[in-house]
């Protein structure tokens, strides 16, 4: 039987040039360990690059420039990579702390680390007999001593909130030694109501000022202080109870105008707008319940007024409500028949330096 690889007519097929096989060592005549390299003649290379050969890695492989390239960012064949790039010294930083440790990424709320904090019976106590502006201060619950009874006398005494909380609460809010007792730092001063209205009627002024009920979402308040500080209002009264914690968020809300801007924190709002109407001051409650609409009622707001807003979910109190001179709603002809309290505001006061300026 013929061998079919002896027939003439079929042609000889060419060799091709040596592939690279990974794991596996060429030598030269020199028995020198050389890479071999693909044939690539449209990349400018030859069929053999003499070369030392790498020692192997992990994986066993000597050819490992041919794979994935060296350092420089350029591969045996030619092709570009992105350059090499030394592990930077934050970036070795960002799992691991300078004791080797990684880092603690505590479940805490965002306020609590744009304000600051007391931390301690001591601590809290000096700060309040030195006159220092506390926020609110939290007390662990069942502490029985003569410390926590000052404290707890001098806050209330200065209109600061006082909560007794159990110690899940307070080693939530830091992890330092608190001795059961937290107190946040407020970032203004608040000022006495009397003292800012007797000054107003004695400057020749006439009062503008805005009442909020249990207002608590800190960028309502910062968006109502700024857009109160642009349309003239000369004071904010809050209740000490329900408000809307003073921290770094409100400030940065309210771009500045809380620096500006005098608030008054009272324990009392019903004693409060009981003071204010003593003082001629008209109280204008913004409510959805009004009869009558802002801009088409016949309401003066040319003297002593001050605005009385609610909060976000009830509105305001039915007491203060009843104490109101004066009850408006804003106009509304949409279907969703709503507004935050931060736009509602705007448009009240809004009416109040409309007349002022026609004034």
């Amino acid at each position: 039987m013929e061998n079919p690889t002896d027939r003439p007519d079929r042609p000889e097929r060419p060799q091709r040039p040596a592939r690279p096989v990974a794991g596996r060592r060429f030598y030269d005549g020199a028995n020198r360990p050389v890479t071999p390299k693909q044939f690539r003649p449209d990349r400018g290379g030859s069929e053999f690059d003499e070369r030392p050969a790498r020692p192997k890695g992990r994986g066993g492989s000597d050819n490992r420039d041919e794979a994935a390239g060296d350092r420089t960012g350029r591969s045996d064949r030619g092709e570009s990579r992105p350059p090499y790039r030394e592990r930077s010294e934050s970036t070795e930083q960002r799992g691991s702390n300078a004791g080797g440790e990684r880092p603690r990424y505590e479940n805490r709320p965002a306020q609590a680390a744009s304000i600051d904090m007391l931390f301690g019976l001591r601590p809290i106590q000096e700060a309040l007999n030195a006159g220092r502006t506390l926020e609110k201060i939290f007390l662990l619950r069942g502490t029985k001593n003569s410390l926590v009874t000052d404290i707890s006398a001098a806050a209330r005494a200065a209109g600061i909130q006082v909560q007794l909380v159990p110690v899940e609460k307070l080693d939530n809010l830091t992890r330092k030694n608190h001795q059961g007792a937290v107190a946040f730092v407020s970032p203004i001063d608040y000022a006495p109501l009397d003292t800012i209205v007797t000054g107003l009627f004695e400057e020749g002024k006439v009062p503008f000022l805005l009442l909020l009920d249990r207002i608590t979402d800190v960028r309502n308040f910062g968006a109502i202080a700024r857009t109160a500080e642009c349309l003239g209002v000369q004071a904010i009264v809050v209740p000490s109870r329900g408000a809307a914690q003073i921290n770094g968020d409100a400030l940065k809300t309210s771009a500045g105008a809380l620096n500006i801007l005098p608030v008054c924190r009272e324990n009392n709002l019903h004693e409060t707008i009981r003071f204010l109407q003593q003082s001629g001051v008209t109280i204008v409650a913004c409510t959805e319940k009004a009869d009558e609409a802002v801009g088409a009622a016949e309401v003066d707001f040319t003297g002593p007024v001050a605005i009385l807003m609610g909060s976000e979910e009830d509105g305001i109190s039915p007491d203060l409500l009843n104490l109101a001179d004066v009850k408006l709603k804003v106009p509304m002809a949409g279907q969703i028949q709503s507004l935050n309290v931060s736009v509602a505001a705007g448009i009240m006061l809004f009416e109040v330096a409309r007349q002022r300026v026609n004034a």
